[in-house]
């Protein structure tokens, strides 16, 4: 029976818009959107000289160089910690203002770029008048996840909230799902994870013995994409969350 059901947050809770955050091209280089904003800021505030290419391949390179020690084993990058290293090779130190300015553009330019599909509350109030609903997400400010859903109404019905940068750790790792099912106080089997994500979602819910559910709503060509992935099948897939209160109620009866 299931009496739990855990929700990623972005492209599954909220929408990310990835066509409003699209990399640029300047020089012949692919930056981040984010970085003309960051690379104006660190201009304005401490006289950096850098150009902008300077500024995005430095950028590239931090990024480079961390990710090799925290991503790839399943270990989070606190966009904090990402900016501080940036504003030490930039010369102003890890304990400047610059690496807090830099998460505030970064984190606002992401925020700005969310939407929240309208019935999503009414499917979270409904759900969870007999279910025990938590979140389960892998971001690196969660300051800034919080502050999504306290915007759309979400909070209150939540149980529990994990995020990957308060824990350490993002999915697929057990270590995050298993503090999920602790958080609830249910058995990973009493537990149903709806997530966009074949590999970080539904393989790392299932792997911890949660029953899954691949939301497919913003996924590109569905099909393509399972047939690439090797991993467990999800138990059901879904292509809005107005279809997720019949399915609920159905594996808890």
């Amino acid at each position: 029976m299931i009496r739990g059901i855990v929700f990623d947050l972005f492209d599954t809770l909220v929408d990310q818009n990835h066509h409003r955050l699209r990399s640029i091209e300047f020089e012949g280089r692919r930056m981040s959107a984010t970085t003309p904003r960051l690379h104006g800021h660190a201009t304005r505030a401490c006289g950096l000289t850098l150009s902008l290419a300077e500024f995005a391949d430095l950028q590239r390179e931090v990024d480079r160089d961390l990710f090799r020690e925290t991503l790839k084993r399943g270990i989070e990058l606190p966009t904090l910690r990402r900016f501080a290293v940036l504003a030490d090779r930039l010369g102003q130190g890890p304990d400047s203002d610059l690496p807090s300015d830099f998460t505030g553009i970064h984190m606002g330019m992401l925020r700005d770029a969310v939407g929240i599909p309208d019935h999503h509350e009414a499917v979270l109030a409904a759900l969870a008048i007999d279910h025990r609903l938590a979140l389960c997400s892998n971001f690196s400010h969660g300051e800034t996840a919080r502050l999504i859903l306290d915007e759309a109404r979400f909070t209150a019905h939540l149980a529990s909230i994990v995020i990957s940068e308060e824990m350490g750790i993002r999915k697929p790792r057990p270590e995050i799902f298993e503090e999920v099912a602790r958080a609830l106080d249910l058995e990973p089997n009493e537990i149903l994870h709806v997530g966009d994500s074949l590999e970080a979602d539904v393989a790392g819910a299932a792997a911890c013995g949660m029953h899954t559910v691949w939301l497919t709503r913003q996924v590109a060509d569905p099909d393509s994409k399972l047939e690439a992935y090797d991993g467990p099948r999800p138990d059901f897939a879904l292509e809005d969350l107005n279809d997720l209160p019949v399915l609920a109620a159905r594996l808890s009866s």
